[in-house]
């Protein structure tokens, strides 16, 4: 069974109850933005990466900080191509099942990986996007008082379950409005298809007028920001 029909209903409730976590950007914009979780991975993010490149799109990664020790030469690649990264956690642990004090040092052991693989500023490293989607009014406290900004979605067509390139790309397209921000993954769950599902559905985005941006681009033009 899936649930994919059900997201666009449960964004509905969810991001006026959570104001404070960036579930889309601006509705007089036909910026959108296409997002990455659970990478990267050895065999599926390059494909994408190849994709991307020539699309000439910007997207941004949310990253486990695992994945990037175990890789730090593709991590460094998708930096230096002019990706915006965030966090995904280290383990992909679900936020709810950890303690502030753990969820805390996850999020330091991330930010550390991903800071010294690719030579950044740690403090730069400031979206999370939470593991599942999952998270309590306490856990966007703790982020926004360590200075964290909650990155959530608009469009999550459940590609992890693999339902095929062209059933992926339809959800996204019949979802997609100004300011969309797309969760796709090119992960173990989902990136088989992800290089096949972007080849495809980028074209289709900009037939349609939709420009592509960044997260930080995306928080950077919102009026409260």
């Amino acid at each position: 069974m899936t649930f994919a029909r059900l997201y666009p209903l449960l964004h509905r409730v969810l991001k006026p109850t959570f104001p404070h976590c960036l579930w889309s950007g601006r509705a007089d914009s036909p910026a959108i933005a296409l997002t990455f979780d659970d990478g990267p991975h050895p065999k599926y993010t390059p494909q994408l990466l190849d994709v991307l490149d020539h699309h000439k799109v910007c997207a941004t990664f949310f990253w486990l900080g695992a994945c990037v020790e175990a890789y730090p030469d593709l991590a460094r690649q998708i930096y230096q191509r002019g990706h915006w990264i965030g966090l995904h956690s280290y383990h992909h642990r679900a936020f709810t099942s950890l303690s502030a004090t753990d969820l805390k040092t996850d999020l330091a052991q991330t930010r550390a990986a991903i800071a010294k693989t690719c030579q950044i500023n740690p403090n730069t490293l400031i979206d999370v996007r939470p593991p599942y989607g999952l998270f309590t009014p306490q856990t966007l406290n703790h982020l926004h008082h360590w200075n964290y900004r909650t990155v959530m979605w608009s469009i999550i067509p459940e590609d992890w379950v693999c339902p095929g390139a062209s059933i992926v790309v339809q959800r996204v397209v019949d979802q997609v409005q100004n300011g969309s921000i797309i969760v796709l993954h090119d992960g173990d769950s989902g990136g088989r298809d992800v290089a096949e599902t972007v080849d495809s559905l980028i074209p289709r985005l900009v037939q349609s007028g939709y420009q592509f941006s960044t997260i930080n681009q995306i928080w950077l033009a919102l009026p409260h920001v």
